[in-house]
């Protein structure tokens, strides 16, 4: 196995889950990337480098204000980027 953040994965699922509902909003892969790594930025890393301790933190994700807190941070990135989106089109 090799080293991980486990924080990738999460932010990942919640960008595209929060994105795709997003009005006027560019969701091309770059604004995604961007949000993805605003958000990143402004959490904590969770990296794992066996596959015991992604199971070990994967628990750890499995709670409300886990989650809570990745939500606040890609949202205040996706308000970020669609303010002022940094692709050419």
């Amino acid at each position: 196995m090799k080293l991980h953040n486990l924080m990738e994965d999460e932010v990942l699922i919640i960008v595209n889950r929060l994105m795709d509902d997003v009005d006027d909003m560019c969701t091309c892969e770059k604004c995604r990337m961007d949000v993805t790594a605003i958000a990143l930025n402004n959490l904590p890393t969770k990296y794992v480098v066996t596959e015991k301790g992604e199971l070990y933190s994967k628990l750890d994700t499995m709670n409300y204000q886990f989650e809570a807190d990745i939500i606040k941070e890609v949202t205040k990135a996706i308000e970020k980027v669609k303010e002022s989106p940094q692709h050419f089109n």
